[in-house]
């Protein structure tokens, strides 16, 4: 084998590629052949050179980067506030189960034909005194709780308006909804308080990162997507 032949086969060796000749030939004749040895060890050198460089210096900015992000609102106070809301809204639902269709509804008329809708009223009040308190300690879930809440807040204020103005129900009936009306401002300050820069839900735990990939060329006239991207370490990856 020549020598011109035996360093293009370890220069393709050295790239990961084809030699193009046998291995073995390649490896005897750099055995007897002290010039090509010497080559080799130049061309490994150099390679590994340019592969593996050290880290470029940098300056540290991690006080500078942390000192200018916007501080995020302190979120625990509402969340404390809403809690308290909740067990109370859970006590009314108590009280109602425990006590009689007359007293622990405030005063409405619940005979015999009413008992179901007394008995729904009584799981609205525990259900959404459940929703609150999990909103409390999940603060993600006021995506969902938030819109059920305002719609039926919005529902109940001209029902006891009006049952107010026509003696169906009781002052302190009517004031027990105040409950309601806390909470949905309790769970308005959670949502918007608990969300991202520029985000749309609130924070979830365990979010992942991802790319918008509507810019591209070949989608431009899909619609915009997000695509999750699984990011692999540094450390990972091979060095030759």
């Amino acid at each position: 084998m020549e020598c011109d032949t035996c360093r293009e086969a370890l220069s393709a060796r050295l790239d990961g590629e084809d030699e193009g000749v046998p291995a073995d030939q390649v490896d005897e004749h750099l055995e007897t052949c002290a010039s090509c040895r010497a080559w080799h060890d130049r061309a490994a050198t150099l390679t590994r050179t340019l592969r593996v460089r050290p880290a470029t210096p940098v300056p540290d900015l991690t006080a500078a980067i942390v000192a200018a992000a916007p501080a995020k609102p302190r979120g625990w106070l509402p969340r404390m506030l809403l809690g308290g809301v909740a067990v109370a809204q859970l006590t009314l639902g108590v009280a109602q189960v425990v006590g009689n269709g007359s007293t622990a509804h405030g005063g409405h008329v619940t005979g015999v034909d009413g008992s179901h809708l007394f008995n729904e009223s009584t799981a609205w009040n525990l259900a959404l005194g459940l929703g609150l308190l999990w909103t409390a300690l999940r603060p993600s879930a006021s995506t969902g709780t938030l819109p059920v809440t305002a719609a039926f807040v919005a529902v109940l204020i001209p029902y006891s308006a009006s049952d107010l103005l026509s003696g169906t129900a009781t002052v302190s009936r009517v004031l027990s909804h105040t409950l309601l009306l806390a909470g949905l401002a309790l769970l308005t300050l959670v949502h918007f308080g608990n969300r991202g820069p520029g985000d749309r839900t609130p924070v979830a735990d365990g979010d992942s990162g991802s790319a918008d990939t509507s810019g591209t060329p070949e989608r431009a006239d899909q619609p915009r997507t997000r695509r999750h991207i699984r990011l692999r370490p540094v450390s990972k990856h091979r060095a030759a």
